[in-house]
């Protein structure tokens, strides 16, 4: 089992950037798929950003992209999300998640499953 915790969530005014940070243990990653999601109440978390341990593909949604850059340090056993040009509706509960499928399996599938962490607030103010 994989135990994950977030850090780096806070208030920014739109345009403005963060880091999020998501430090791994318990288990190697590879062959894990890291992923960050984000929730707002009322709503069902969706999908923001993943990355193959194994060989650094990455995958975004669509409204992310440009703007939010997923990148990992191996040696720290840690994922980023840099989210830079950030608006409004970005503000959300962010979680990361390591996934024990394939990036491909992830990001086509519906289905969630592997770990998750606390999650860490985002909130930008126009």
């Amino acid at each position: 089992q994989v135990q994950l915790v977030e850090s780096g969530g806070g208030l920014v005014q739109a345009g403005g950037s963060l880091r999020l940070s998501c430090e791994a243990s318990g288990r190697t990653l590879s062959p894990y798929t890291m992923g960050w999601f984000r929730q707002v109440p009322g709503k069902a978390r969706e999908f923001v950003a993943a990355i193959s341990w194994t060989d650094d593909n990455t995958h975004y949604a669509e409204f992310v992209k440009g703007r939010f850059t997923i990148s990992k340090d191996n040696a720290k056993n840690t994922v980023y999300l840099q989210m830079n040009s950030l608006k409004p509706e970005d503000t959300a509960v962010y979680y990361c998640n390591a996934d024990p499928r394939a990036l491909t399996t992830v990001t086509m599938s519906r289905i969630r499953v592997g770990s998750w962490g606390q999650g860490t607030q985002v909130t930008v103010s126009s």
